[in-house]
């Protein structure tokens, strides 16, 4: 059977929903979720005044609309404030649990709600890219006749997920996910609500662990205040009053590996061997690998950190260093101990000696910060894949050059976001096989400013 709210209005929906949550029934995520335009955040092209579901939800006006967007970013609310606004009688349909034969179920109550309440029914269906195409088109024939109001939640494409019979009887209306601020100033309100979040725990949150939190959540407002409950819950359980870093990493599971076996000499060791082989020094790799070995440590944490230094601080000035490093972790597993310490010796030898470069990293570490300070940039539209009617006519593909129809396989075309169009993050070093990307890249660019020219 649909999960269904049979409240008789939509504001008697929200009472008997807030009066659930303050029971303590449900996580905090659900428990937090927003009752008002006023609370949501987040999504200011579609809620800020003058927007289209701003106007929807001020105005009462109801349409059919497929809401696409990533978990957590407020799907499920924006219909459920919809409802409310218009009051309408609200069914929550699962494409997980429910299929046509509960939609007979569903459109006989709404012909009803229709017949003898004079209300319209909001049919919201989550997770509708997991309807096949039958059942999808068992919807069809209710929106026509206003039967329904369809509002579909989908984190897939429309346009490759939703039929286009159903496609074009709605608007597709694209969710983004929440910036690490909107994150941030959830989980405060959270914390600080006494009502319906853990303003009674009497905990606070300091800064890092905050940070922490709202860049974990990767923009699912979900996902950040789950999180912070069980940080809430673990901080209580210890008798702490402040959550900090160490208690999010904990409750979330997320702590960096260290070698930790036997106290502060440990983390000096892990320490000299990463060293060690980044200062080219075969001898002392192997001598710091051994030390760690004897002592009991997991070697395939060993295994883990010299995969990660491959790549950190080799990188492409010898690409097959990468290759070997997972390699002697496959191999290790494969052998077990105490044959399984020769291929992690050879890795250990190869990577000291092997020539270093640090600039996949570092383009990495800059463009991580530009990610975290300008947030989800958009996707220049010429970049964007336009494979259906309904991406072409967003713009989707328009003006895009084709490499391959280029002197040199090479057109003068910018393909980061507008804000970061002049960005150059990856300058390989003279070392190895990066003094070969670097002058492939330099001709690159001369083939563009030639290809300008002209």
């Amino acid at each position: 059977m649909p999960k269904r709210t049979p409240a008789p209005t939509g504001a008697d929906l929200f009472a008997a929903e807030a009066e659930r949550l303050r029971r303590r029934e449900a996580p905090l995520a659900e428990r937090m979720r927003p009752q008002t335009v006023e609370e949501f955040v987040g999504q200011t092209h579609l809620i800020a005044p003058g927007r289209l579901l701003r106007e929807m939800i001020e105005g009462q006006r109801l349409h059919s609309l497929i809401l696409w967007g990533p978990p957590g970013s407020g799907k499920t609310t924006l219909a459920l404030l919809i409802s409310r606004a218009v009051d309408a009688h609200f069914v929550h349909f699962s494409a997980v649990l429910s299929g046509v034969r509960e939609l007979r179920e569903v459109i006989s109550e709404a012909k009803d709600q229709r017949k003898y309440h004079g209300r319209r029914t909001i049919l919201f269906v989550d997770e509708i890219h997991r309807f096949n195409k039958a059942q999808q088109d068992a919807f069809l024939p209710h929106v026509e006749d206003g039967t329904i109001v369809l509002i579909g939640a989908t984190t897939e494409n429309p346009s490759f997920e939703v039929i286009a019979p159903l496609l074009s009887r709605t608007s597709v209306l694209v969710l983004e996910p929440l910036t690490a601020e909107d994150v941030r100033r959830l989980l405060q309100r959270a914390l600080a609500d006494t009502d319906r979040g853990l303003g009674n725990l009497g905990v606070e949150i300091d800064a890092p662990a905050l940070s922490f939190l709202a860049d974990y959540a990767r923009g699912d407002a979900r996902l950040g205040l789950n999180a912070l409950e069980a940080a809430a819950d673990l901080a209580t359980t210890k008798g702490l009053k402040t959550i900090d870093l160490e208690v999010v990493q904990e409750a979330t599971q997320h702590r960096a590996l260290l070698y930790d076996k036997a106290g502060d000499e440990h983390y000096n060791v892990i320490s000299a061997f990463i060293k060690s082989m980044r200062g080219s020094d075969p001898d002392a790799a192997v001598y710091w690998l051994m030390r760690m070995l004897e002592a009991g440590e997991d070697p395939l944490f060993i295994a883990r950190r010299m995969v990660i230094f491959a790549a950190e601080d080799i990188g492409n000035a010898d690409p097959q260093a990468l290759q070997l490093a997972v390699a002697a972790k496959d191999a290790f597993h494969f052998v077990g101990m105490p044959e399984g310490r020769i291929p992690l010796a050879q890795a250990a030898t190869y990577l000291a000696s092997a020539p270093k470069s640090n600039a996949s990293y570092m383009a990495m570490c800059g463009a991580a910060e530009d990610v975290k300070r300008h947030g989800p940039l958009p996707v220049p539209l010429h970049l964007r894949n336009a494979p259906t009617p309904l991406m072409k006519s967003l713009g989707y593909g328009r003006n895009y050059k084709y490499a391959h129809d280029y002197a040199g396989h090479v057109a003068d075309q910018q393909h980061l976001p507008d804000q970061l169009k002049d960005r150059r993050y990856y300058q390989p070093s003279d070392n190895g096989a990066e003094r070969e990307l670097r002058a492939r890249l330099e001709q690159v660019r001369r083939l563009k400013t030639t290809s300008r020219k002209s």
